[in-house]
């Protein structure tokens, strides 16, 4: 069996988190659906891998229930079971920011792996990679500043100590699937940064839809499955 794998998140309010992962948990026990989807009050995160049947009937429930658009989800395929069982666990957040409260309903600006390239072309955008540091080392965008952070939570102290929003007028960020870099941009809005953008879909959905003789994308991407790394040749065009 070929596993689709699904990766996606959506920032949405949601009123009762513990009725949409009961909904879940009756709607899909088919032995072949597995990984870990996030519920919180702040919306939904997570990879999740099975045939595509499943999966196209777990995207159509999302769609429901938290208004998720297929267009955003990052698709991939493997040969092997990607993850050992099917989660839905509650949350206080989809992904954690411990030192900051963030309203993610105010983000930067997104901007379409297309456009992607002609935006950190622009000398006066800092490029920063809102990714844990062994992930940085994997791969990362040419010109891209590391932040060596260990954690996603440790983001909000390293902008706080080392940049400044009349010096960085500009910021550019980028993660993995998106999700992070969505919340990062939040957050440096509140601290005062007045042009903060982001890559909408994140590497995965760069890496999927711009052709590989353009990329300024330098080495594999980090993920958190039994993949280990992925590049353009591994993901959907």
């Amino acid at each position: 069996m070929t596993f689709t794998i699904a990766a996606l998140y959506r920032f949405v309010p949601l009123a009762d988190p513990a009725a949409l992962r009961k909904e879940l948990r009756t709607a899909f026990n088919e032995a072949d659906l597995c990984g870990t989807l996030l519920i919180a009050s702040e919306g939904i995160n997570g990879t999740l891998a099975g045939s595509t049947e499943t999966i196209d009937r777990l995207l159509g429930l999302l769609a429901q229930r938290t208004g998720l658009d297929r267009a955003d989800v990052k698709f991939s395929t493997s040969a092997e079971r990607p993850f050992g069982r099917l989660k839905f666990q509650i949350k206080r957040e989809i992904i954690a920011f411990r030192k900051a409260t963030v309203d993610t309903t105010r983000p930067g600006s997104y901007v379409q792996p297309q456009e992607w390239n002609a935006l950190i072309a622009d000398p006066e955008v800092l490029l920063l990679d809102t990714r844990n540091h062994y992930e940085v080392e994997c791969g990362t965008f040419a010109g891209a500043v590391n932040p060596h952070i260990e954690t996603f939570s440790d983001f909000a102290t390293y902008v706080r100590e080392n940049l400044d929003p009349a010096k960085h007028r500009k910021v550019a960020m980028f993660c993995t699937g998106g999700i992070r870099c969505e919340k990062a941009s939040a957050f440096m809005l509140q601290e005062g940064f007045s042009e903060v953008y982001h890559l909408k879909g994140g590497i995965l959905k760069y890496l999927e839809d711009v052709p590989e003789q353009a990329t300024r994308w330098n080495g594999k991407c980090f993920v958190f499955d039994r993949r280990t790394s992925v590049d353009h040749a591994d993901l959907k065009g």
